[in-house]
C-alpha cells in the first residue's frame, strides 16, 4: 500500500485528531477554572458524564465474553484508581496553579516514567540513546518550569509537583496494565478502569462537598460536556481506529503534535504567554521523547 493511499491518510487524520482533543483537556478545565469551580467539583463533573460512555465502551467490548476473574477484578479496580482517579485528581489540582502548556510537557514525560519503572522494577537494560533522550525531555521541562516560577511565583512548583505525580500515576498505569490489557482487550480495560475510576471521583466529591456544590454556572457544565466527550472518551476512539490503521509507532509519533496544540490553543483561548523559553521547553521535550520511544508500545488508555 502506497504512503499516499486513503487508508494512511485517514489513520494519520485519526492520530493527529486524537492528539489534539487530549490536549485540548488542559484548555477546557482552565476555562471552567475561570468560574470559581474548584477541583473536586469539577473533576466529578467531568466523571459523572463520562461514565455512561466508559459503561457502554466496557459493555460492547465485553459482549460474548467471559465475566472477569476475581484477580483481575482487582486489577482493574487497582489500575482504575491510579490510573484514571488519581491521576486525574492530581492534574485538575496542579491545573489551578500552572499554565496549560507546562501542565502538558510534563505529562507528556509519561515514557521516561515507564522506562525508569522497568529499570527499577524489572531490572529492564536501557541504551545511551534511551537515557539521552530522557535528559532531553527533563531539561526541556526544566526550561519552562523556570520560567514559570518566575512569573507565578511558588505555586507554580507546587502545581508542577501535582502534575508530575499525576505522570507518575499514569505511568504506573501503563507498566502494570500490560498483561491485562492482552487478556482483556484494550477497551474492555479502559472502559472498566474508567467507569471505577468515574465512580471514586463521584464518591470523593459526595464525601467532602454538601450536594449543593453541584448546583455551578451554566458554562462550567457546558465546559465539563465538552471534557467529559471530545476530550475524553472521543480520543480514546479515535487514537484506536489510529493504531488499527497505521500501528502504534506511526500513531505515537503523531502524537507528538499534542504539546504543540496545547500550547497553541493556550495562546489562543487563554491568552497565556508564548515565549523562547516555552518554545525551546517544548522542542526539547519533544526530540528527548522522540529518542525514547522509537519502538513505543501501544497505548492502553486515556491520557489523565
Amino acid at each position: 500500500m502506497s504512503p499516499a493511499s486513503p487508508l494512511p491518510l485517514a489513520g494519520l487524520a485519526l492520530a493527529m485528531a486524537g492528539s489534539i482533543a487530549f490536549s485540548a483537556k488542559a484548555i477546557i478545565v482552565k476555562l471552567a477554572y475561570r468560574h470559581g469551580v474548584d477541583a473536586v467539583t469539577l473533576i466529578m463533573l467531568r466523571m459523572l458524564f463520562a461514565l455512561p460512555i466508559f459503561l457502554l465502551m466496557a459493555w460492547w467490548a465485553g459482549r460474548g465474553r467471559p465475566p472477569l476473574a476475581a484477580r483481575d477484578r482487582w486489577a482493574v479496580a487497582g489500575l482504575g484508581f491510579c490510573g484514571y482517579y488519581l491521576s486525574s485528581f492530581l492534574d485538575f489540582a496542579g491545573l489551578s496553579l500552572v499554565s496549560a502548556s507546562l501542565e502538558r510537557l510534563i505529562l507528556y514525560l509519561n515514557p521516561t516514567l515507564v522506562l525508569l519503572l522497568g529499570v527499577l522494577l524489572r531490572g529492564q537494560r536501557v541504551d545511551r540513546r534511551r537515557w539521552q533522550g530522557a535528559g532531553l525531555s527533563y531539561l526541556g521541562v526544566l526550561l519552562v518550569f523556570g520560567h514559570e516560577v518566575g512569573l507565578l511565583g511558588p505555586g507554580a512548583a507546587l502545581g508542577a509537583l501535582l502534575v508530575f505525580l499525576s505522570a507518575v500515576s499514569y505511568a504506573t498505569y501503563l507498566f502494570f496494565s500490560a498483561d491485562l490489557v492482552r487478556r482483556l482487550g484494550s477497551l474492555r480495560l479502559v472502559g472498566l478502569a474508567t467507569s471505577v475510576a468515574c465512580g471514586l471521583c463521584i464518591l470523593q466529591f459526595l464525601l467532602l462537598r454538601p450536594l449543593q456544590a453541584a448546583w455551578v454556572a451554566p458554562p462550567v457544565i457546558l465546559l465539563s460536556l465538552v471534557n467529559a466527550t471530545l476530550c475524553t472518551a472521543l480520543p480514546v476512539l479515535l487514537v484506536m481506529m489510529a493504531i488499527e490503521r497505521v500501528g502504534p509507532a506511526l500513531t505515537a509519533q503523531v502524537g507528538m503534535v499534542g504539546p504543540f496544540a496545547t500550547i497553541a490553543l493556550g495562546v489562543w483561548l487563554l491568552g497565556e504567554p508564548i515565549n523562547g523559553w516555552v518554545a525551546a521547553g517544548a522542542a526539547l521535550v519533544i526530540a528527548g521523547i522522540y529518542r525514547v520511544s522509537r519502538v513505543p508500545a501501544p497505548p492502553s488508555g486515556v491520557a489523565a
